[in-house]
């Protein structure tokens, strides 16, 4: 069968539409849904928009919507919208709308036609029919669910991937956000319509998926990329997000309706500068939360959804009616009073942080603008009662609600409390009013508070007993409250006696209940004792009142007393003061402590519950692929199916799901059939063969016979004439070569001659080439034995070399070591003459310090000489001093002879250390004892060098260097080795200690 396969290059559109009409007019819908495809899909034509694209874009997705084709319709409106989003997106709106209204009127099409073929059954009484039994026992499925699931489920589940695909498509772009919006309404009408429940959630989590990547990803920016900073585009994401509130209350999804609030918040916070959402959206918004609460039996936020919506409506909305605020009002206050008087969820929070958080997160919800600190103590029972007193809501509601509110807010009466109650609770029934169109909430019933009014009454009545009463009988307790049954008033007592509102416990044995507990310190004895005390003084005063004189001698006396105790008790105070200031900044600082790590603990767990979210969500995203391959697959499987059931002629309905494995079984069994079938035949074929084969046999046996008898006397007569033939011819070539023997023999003597001649030829050659042969064979054994002696004496020559080589390696190494000693014993005696220097110097040093430090102690000595008034010179200083009897002091050696000797010590020490030259003296020693005196250079050969300069023509064979001419190293003097004699350079690194140069 022939298959349009698309290889011919696109067409432009009205070439394609065209072509599309005439393969659609033969029945070829798969080939112009791949013409009209080949056409939008190109990037040419993309880049070109008319109408006619336009009218070949409808016509694609009526062939879509009719092939229920939605991977490929997605396809094509992502090209369509790169296509005309910059020039035309009108276009794009039209397209996308006629393919939501086909693709729903085919659904409703289909609804109709299945509820048309449960109309088309003439009597709902008869009996089904056997197959239709059948299925049901099978399938436990029913006629209608079955034909829904044929006929209905296939054109719901494409709309909804229509809806899907299109909101992908248009999500995040800012020229198509209003198209986006619209989209999104029609899908919760779609969902609302037919009570979609499983789509609605997706279609909540698909839209949520949307803002949150747009938010994530704000910072990339884009040309088209939508931004929730304009008001119009924050006012339509509202909007929308109320829609979803509004389908989700409808549908009665709760959980997805708080969920829906959430993000309305979170766009609250969100909002540009300056932009607010309108009045009527927050009424609804807070209308909606009423609901939600009350669904959720949470009193507290119920009560304060009521209180939000009550103010918000009274203050912006001015067309309400007396009644409008009447039954608001009243369902504001019983909602108030129906809060039960203690915190069930007090005592299950275990985690104070998540409790303080949740009440923070629930308050700014409701639209309180509070601090986190303060968030548990602002949403409390007492603070909404505290405002609606403070508000005047008294005076809008009936007079029984206001009597109800004064028996639970401010009466004392326990025994008759519940007793009052229960008429008025059955009042509120009658206290309905209707209401106008302006009231954002149409329905709102009284009596729906019955039941939680009545708890609140027992527990007040319990509190009230546990004041006045220790015990009392459970039975009269009981008859206090008729409405509620014992083991309900059980259960409340025991939850309010767990929450810490009042004292009780029950004794089963004797059927009381007991109140009170072990703490003396609770809130109705708190003041007792302290008022006891003032009443007693004032009765001691009045029985035995004191004298005027008494009175004005202790008040003089207690003056005194305080202007004494005056200073000290200020300095106390201020102390006190201090101390209480002290304390108070320690206990802020660890509040602020305590907050910053309660902080960073909801931080971590923020962070834990994104992570958590984020992983669940890419969990979610698997099981979708998942689920979307094995969809796919299934749809594949399908296809396969119904095709295999066509090439065997066998009708399938529309939307009919085929069962793999029944078909499977059905083949399997009918092959098995026809394996049977075919044995069967087999059998008989093989039977009637063996028949005819036997009578077959029995008719040809004499007839073998007779022939094989003709045959054997045929077979003797042709042997017989054959041997005769054969011996004629034998005999006859027996003659005729006895003829041709007697011919050749005449020949003999000249075959012998030349055989004679060829074999003497022949051994001459052989002599010749053996000879020849031989000689060769000489020649290359000579030739290698040459080589061998060759190749000795190069391997002789080798060993020679190395060995040469390895001696002259050793007599170097050995000159080398002995040069090497002898320049280590060279630098020991100049070490050893340097330290002698020292040493000599040393002992010079300390002689002249001792001589000095004699002749300043004799100096201090000697008596001071006569003083005549005529100045003596030194030399007749001593001549006087003699004629005393003292010796002569001694000469005392001039600074300036001591400074040249040291001088010259120091010198010669300097130049011992660098081995420069220096003129020889005295206390060297003669010239060949000292070491670092000059020597005369010595030559290559070791002997002294005799006259001077001799140029090279003029000097010998052996100055040269010898007949043979080899070149032999200058022999380098022993005290040149650290002056570089001999021209060759060596680093600085290299040189010894005394003069670079």
């Amino acid at each position: 069968m022939f298959r349009f396969r698309g290889a011919a290059p696109a067409l432009k559109p009205e070439g394609a539409l065209k072509r599309a009409e005439e393969l659609l007019g033969v029945g070829q819908k798969q080939n112009a849904l791949q013409t009209l495809h080949d056409t939008i899909t190109n990037k040419r034509h993309q880049r070109n928009w008319n109408k006619a694209f336009e009218q070949a874009m409808l016509k694609y997705v009526d062939i879509c919507v009719d092939m229920k084709a939605g991977r490929k319709c997605k396809d094509a409106l992502i090209n369509y919208r790169n296509a005309c989003q910059q020039v035309n997106v009108g276009s794009l709106e039209e397209v996308i709308k006629y393919l939501l209204q086909v693709a729903s009127a085919r659904a409703e099409e289909a609804s109709k036609a299945a509820a048309a073929q449960l109309d088309a059954v003439e009597d709902l009484e008869a009996e089904a029919s056997p197959e239709e039994m059948m299925l049901s026992y099978v399938s436990g499925e029913k006629s209608k669910d079955r034909t829904d699931r044929e006929v209905v489920t296939p054109w719901f589940k494409f709309l909804w991937e229509t809806y899907r695909n299109v909101l992908d498509i248009l999500r995040n772009n800012s020229r198509l956000e209003a198209l986006y919006a619209m989209v999104a309404a029609r899908a919760c009408q779609f969902c609302l319509t037919y009570k979609r429940t499983t789509e609605f959630r997706r279609l909540c989590d698909i839209v949520r998926n949307h803002l949150s990547n747009l938010l994530k990803y704000r910072d990339q920016g884009g040309r088209d990329r939508t931004d929730l900073n304009v008001p119009a585009t924050w006012e339509l994401y509202v909007e929308m997000r109320f829609t979803q509130l509004r389908t989700a209350c409808d549908l009665e999804l709760w959980a997805e309706a708080f969920r829906s609030v959430e993000d309305i918040q979170g766009l609250f916070l969100l909002a540009p500068k300056g932009c607010k959402p309108k009045a009527g959206l927050m009424a609804t918004y807070y209308a909606k939360l009423t609901q939600i609460f009350t669904k959720s039996e949470s009193r507290l936020y119920s009560a304060y959804a009521w209180y939000r919506l009550f103010t918000f409506t009274r203050i912006n909305n001015k067309s309400l009616g007396g009644a409008d605020l009447a039954m608001m009002a009243s369902n504001v206050v019983l909602s108030a009073l129906s809060i039960l008087p203690y915190d069930q969820a007090a005592r299950h929070d275990a985690d104070p942080a998540a409790a303080a958080e949740r009440a923070t997160k629930m308050a700014a919800i409701l639209g309180f603008n509070v601090e986190r600190r303060d968030g548990r103590s602002l949403l409390s029972r007492d603070a909404l009662i505290a405002d609606i007193e403070k508000k005047g809501l008294l005076l809008l509601v009936p007079a029984e609600v206001k009597q109800l509110f004064s028996l639970l807010e401010s009466d004392f009466n326990p025994l008759q409390l519940c007793k009052v109650v229960a008429p008025l609770l059955e009042q509120l029934n009658a206290l309905n009013q209707p209401v106008t169109g302006a009231s954002p909430v149409q329905d709102m019933p009284l009596e729906a508070y019955s039941v939680p009014l009545q708890r609140v009454a027992v527990a007040k009545m319990v509190r009230q007993l546990s004041e006045v009463y220790s015990v009392m009988r459970v039975s009269h307790m009981s008859e206090l409250a008729p409405f509620i049954g014992f083991g309900q008033a059980e259960q409340m007592i025991v939850d309010a006696v767990r929450s810490g509102y009042f004292q009780a416990r029950f004794d089963h044995k004797n059927n009381t209940v007991h109140f009170g507990g072990q703490e003396v310190e609770s809130e109705r004895v708190r003041g007792h004792i302290a008022t006891m005390a003032k009443r007693l003084t004032r009765a001691l005063a009045m029985i035995n009142p004191a004298r005027a004189e008494d009175k004005e001698a202790r008040r003089a006396r207690l003056v005194a007393l305080a202007l004494q105790s005056a200073e000290g008790e200020n300095e106390r105070m201020l102390r006190r003061k201090h101390e209480i200031e002290k304390r108070k900044e320690e206990a802020e600082r660890q509040a602020m402590e305590r907050e910053r790590e309660l902080e960073e603990q909801r931080q971590a767990a923020e962070q834990l519950a994104r992570e958590q979210e984020e992983r669940r969500k890419e969990q979610e995203r698997a099981r979708r692929e998942a689920e979307r391959i094995q969809r796919e697959l299934e749809e594949r499987e399908q296809e396969e199916l119904k095709a295999y059931m066509a090439s065997r002629g066998k009708k399938v309905g529309e939307g009919e799901k085929l069962d793999a494995k029944a078909i499977n079984k059905e083949v399997l069994s009918e092959q098995l059939k026809q394996q049977q079938e075919l044995q069967r035949k087999l059998a008989k074929l093989g039977k009637q063969m063996d028949h005819l084969e036997r009578a077959r046999r029995e008719e040809e046996a004499p007839l073998l016979a007779g022939a094989h008898e003709a045959k054997l006397k045929e077979d003797e007569e042709l042997f017989h004439s054959e041997a005769s033939a054969f011996k004629a011819a034998h005999r006859a070539a027996w003659e005729r070569d006895l003829q041709e023997k007697a011919r050749l023999a005449k020949m003999e003597g000249d075959r012998e001659a030349v055989a004679q001649q060829i074999q003497a030829r022949r051994a001459e050659e052989f002599a010749a080439l053996k000879a020849a042969r031989q000689r060769a064979l000489e020649e290359r054994r000579e030739a290698r034995r040459q080589e061998r002696d060759i190749a000795r004496r190069r391997e002789y020559v080798r060993r020679c070399r190395l060995q040469l080589e390895e001696k002259r390696r050793a007599e170097e190494e050995e000159a080398e070591r002995i040069e090497q000693e002898k320049r280590e014993k060279e630098a020991a005696e100049r070490q050893r003459k340097l330290d002698e220097i020292a040493e000599r110097q040393r002992q010079r040093e300390a002689e002249l310090e001792a001589k000095s430090r004699a002749d300043r102690e004799s100096a201090a000595s000697a008596p001071p000489p006569a003083r005549s008034g005529t100045y003596v010179p030194a030399h007749l200083r001593a001549r006087q001093g003699a004629g005393g009897g003292g010796a002569p002091p001694p000469e005392r050696p001039a600074v300036r002879d001591i400074a040249p000797a040291a001088a010259a010590a120091s010198s010669e020490q300097r130049e011992e250390r660098s081995g420069a030259w220096r003129p020889s003296r005295a206390e060297d020693g003669p010239p060949g004892e000292r070491g670092g005196s000059y020597r005369p250079p010595v030559r290559r050969d070791g002997e002294p060098e005799r006259g001077g300069y001799r140029p090279p023509g003029q000097r010998g064979e052996e100055e040269r260097g010898g007949a043979s001419g080899s070149y032999r190293p200058p022999v380098r003097r022993e005290d040149d080795r650290d002056r570089g004699s001999g021209g060759a350079y060596r680093p600085p690194t290299q040189r010894g200690t005394g003069s670079r140069w």
